[in-house]
């Protein structure tokens, strides 16, 4: 075993640590289970991973096809490609390149998203793609006027009769990822119909009944990575759609390298990646410390108020089809006639309604049940701040998001929705409702070319989701989000706030073990993890191992030379807001965290600081901007773009300090290789706001599943659905510092919870070999262990 996996090593020779979780990881995977990996920052888990997984696709005896590589962080997707790379450069002559893929969305590989034009960009791309695919389908399907090969012709053909003509007019074409495509820079139109050429070739290219990677203009044979700008300059520059080969190659490589959402959004594997769901894979989750939180995002649902609104129109619509035909309920300009003035086709809507098994009276039932539904809505977010923000109407300035509960948080039981429900609507309305909307959706679609989705087809699910979910591990909430519509009359809450019709999953190990169990094997890995035998609690692993599916833990601590780093934890008064009280009063507890932050960002180099939250970053970075004479800089919850633009600062240049929040982006992932990263300091324990209804839920609901109210008995729902993970974001920042045997640095935790052993201490949390490292020190004490660090005593 050892001799396979070492061709496959991207490196001359591996940690000791990565040669035995590589051989745990192939000898698990091969008896169908799970390796649990934590590995310090440093301890090379990526190139780990990647060794096992394509060894055993390489192995002709192994029943394993492809790897998945699944991430949360950006930084990691990249660090992924470059291991890939490292190992196909250092393959064996005779070995060919491990093909390799990397899934984006469509907005990455859109040429026209991408570029900017063709009216499409990240918000349309979407619902502009779905519209222009459909009318190209349209055109040239069996009874549609042309050929796919005709379109694409015709498309081509546009610039190069410009260029005929001799005119001297200049012929431009769209170009995209450093290539030229056949196209202009703008979509196409056949006969007043808009089409998207780079699809209508892939159609003439699509087998009639092969296998759609014969539609991929290039050979991947020998290609190794296929990263995103490579994807996009093959496909566009032969003029076909880059998201259509990422479909088509997607079974035929060997490793696919993606997010979460890839294999546990339930709408995602629904339409694009379920083919790799199966035995024949070998799973990567990668940073699965945050695989329990991602995936109860991603397996809970909702509904927007402005959904339901445009539902309700979508039923009114089709419903108003038939009534108009059959001479009942006439209602002229209510909304039933097409952008040409058309009214819509009563018998192609009694005949898709007859083949879907669908009544018009459970149109009607539905859309009833929508619009009281929308009622009950506005009645309840009236009542909720004209009772707990009375001045909403005027002080709109002072609102901010606010969570309405529709149950107590505590005490598992039926909805208020529910239980207004119940008596003026049968059980059938919840039943049907994804029925009757996915048949307003395929009518409305067949009449009508609208660049949007629909919204009947996603008030059905929710609806049905609502229905079918129990009240002990779902919590369902209207959630407020803070905005502005000047469009809407003054005293509507509308004017001020989003209503979006909430259902949590609070549980969602079910969700996790069940996906987990459809691969063959593989590994989760993350440098925090700890405590394992809580991760393998709430994401469901030990109900796999109670099925049969081993599941086997490794912990690697830093291998690298203890004295190349300094680690305190500081028994400072607990940094909780009965201590600290708001951000802008000056006390005690306040003053002892920024002395302390202030001792460590003094020296030379880099400072990273955490805090709890946003609010409490921003008053630090005041307070240390007032007491450092180097340049200090602010995180500020902000888009990819902006956070991108504030690491390329910090690198560049002499020593700064950044103060971010520990539930940021900059504290996970990111690589602080080299000199990039003198030191971290963490002050706090980085819990969510415990005030929240939704996270009194969770915490009541992981008590009677694994708790104390629960059949094990174990730790309380709050240290494991709070306390845990908290502490995993504290650790995976002070992480940072130290990623290689020659690097040095320092790592401080600033709060007596880290410190000390008591009823609301920490320590337990960490890893042995990390407890032991960050020894306990007060805070007039720190400067005095800075110091000789600095000094190398």
């Amino acid at each position: 075993m050892e001799e396979s996996w070492r061709a496959i090593f991207g490196h001359d020779e591996p940690y000791p640590e990565q040669a035995d979780g590589i051989e745990t990881a192939i000898e698990t995977a091969e008896r169908d289970g799970f390796a649990v990996i934590e590995g310090a920052c440093g301890t090379g888990k990526t190139m780990l991973a990647l060794t096992a997984g394509i060894d055993r696709v390489r192995d002709p005896e192994s029943a394993f096809e492809r790897v998945v590589v699944l991430t949360s962080v950006k930084q990691q997707l990249r660090q992924f490609e470059a291991d890939v790379r490292t190992i196909n450069d250092d393959l064996p002559e005779d070995w060919r390149p491990v093909s390799a893929l990397t899934l984006v969305g469509k907005a990455d590989v859109c040429p026209y998203s991408r570029e900017r034009v063709g009216r499409i960009d990240d918000a349309s791309v979407y619902d502009r793609c779905e519209g222009l695919r459909e009318r190209t389908r349209n055109l040239t399907g069996s009874e549609g006027p042309t050929t796919a090969a005709a379109l694409a012709d015709d498309a081509r053909s546009t610039q190069t009769g410009l260029l005929d003509t001799g005119s001297g007019t200049t012929v431009e074409y769209l170009e995209t990822a450093g290539e030229p495509t056949p196209y202009p820079p703008d979509t196409a139109e056949y006969e007043g119909t808009e089409f998207c050429p780079f699809y209508a070739q892939y159609l003439e290219d699509l087998p009639e009944d092969g296998d759609p990677v014969e539609a991929v203009p290039f050979d991947v044979a020998d290609r190794g990575l296929i990263d995103t700008e490579d994807l996009v300059g093959l496909s566009a520059g032969h003029g076909t759609c880059p998201h259509s080969m990422l479909g088509a190659l997607l079974p035929h490589v060997e490793v696919v390298i993606g997010n979460y959402y890839h294999a546990f959004d339930p709408r995602t594997t629904g339409s694009f990646t379920g083919a790799l769901l199966d035995e024949s894979t070998f799973v990567v989750c990668d940073e699965a410390h945050m695989l329990e939180p991602r995936v109860r995002d991603l397996v809970s649902d909702g509904v927007a108020d402005a959904t339901l609104r445009d539902a309700e129109s979508e039923l009114t619509r089709v419903i108003q089809a038939v009534d108009l035909a059959d001479g009942d309920r006439p209602q002229p300009g209510a909304g039933d006639r097409r952008g040409d003035g058309d009214t819509l086709d009563a018998d192609l809507v009694r005949g898709e309604l007859e083949e879907a098994d669908v009544s018009l009276d459970e149109l009607e039932a539905t859309r009833a049940f929508v619009r009281d539904l929308r009622e009950e809505l506005d009645r309840r977010v009236r009542a909720h701040l004209d009772r707990e923000r009375p001045a909403w109407r005027t002080a709109t300035e002072e609102l901010d998001d606010d969570e309405i509960p529709l149950r107590d948080p505590e005490t598992p039981a039926p909805d208020g929705i529910t239980e207004w429900a119940d008596g003026r609507y049968g059980d059938d309305v919840w039943v049907r409702a994804e029925a009757v909307g996915a048949v307003v959706a395929r009518v409305l679609n067949e009449l009508e070319e609208a660049d949007r989705d629909r919204s009947a087809p996603t008030v059905g699910r929710v609806l049905g989701t609502w229905y079918r979910a129990d009240h002990a591990h779902h919590f369902r909430s209207i959630d407020l989000s803070r905005t502005w519509n000047e469009t809407e009359p003054a005293d509507s809450w509308r004017r001020v706030y989003t209503a979006r019709l909430s259902i949590h999953n609070c549980v969602p190990g079910d969700a996790i073990a069940d996906r987990l169990d459809d691969f063959g094997g593989g590994v989760l890995m993350s440098a925090t993890l700890e405590p394992l035998d809580v991760f393998r609690t709430v994401t469901g692993l030990d109900a796999l191992a109670d099925d049969g599916r081993p599941v086997v833990e490794r912990t690697y601590g830093l291998s690298f030379p203890e004295e190349n780093r300094a680690s305190f934890a500081v028994d400072a008064p607990a940094f909780t807001h009965e201590n600290r009280g708001s951000p802008g009063e000056d006390n005690e507890t306040r003053r002892v965290y920024v002395d302390a932050v202030a001792e460590v960002a003094a020296a030379d180099g880099n400072v990273l600081v955490g805090m709890p939250n946003y609010a409490e970053a921003e008053w630090m970075a005041g307070r240390l901007d007032e007491r450092l004479d180097s340049p200090v800089l602010l995180d500020e919850s902000s888009d990819d773009g902006a956070t991108e633009a504030l690491k390329a600062d910090f690198f560049a240049g002499a020593g700064k300090t950044l103060v971010t929040s520990l539930r940021g982006t900059l504290t996970e992932g990111v690589d602080y290789r080299g000199d990039r990263l003198h030191a971290a300091v963490v002050c706090g324990v980085p819990l969510v706001d415990t005030t929240r209804p939704r996270t009194r839920a969770v915490v009541t609901a992981y008590d009677r599943a694994f708790g104390t109210d629960g059949p094990g008995g174990g730790a309380s729902g709050f240290e494991t659905a709070l306390t845990v993970p908290a502490v995993r974001k504290a650790r995976q920042a002070v992480g940072r510092v130290i990623r290689g045997p020659d690097e040095r640095g320092v790592r401080v935790l600033v709060d007596a919870r880290y410190a000390r052993d008591r009823w609301d201490g920490v320590r337990e949390h960490f890893p042995v070999w990390e407890r032991e490292e960050f020894g306990a020190v007060s805070p007039d004490l720190l400067s005095h262990g800075l110091d000789r660090f600095a000094d190398g005593t």
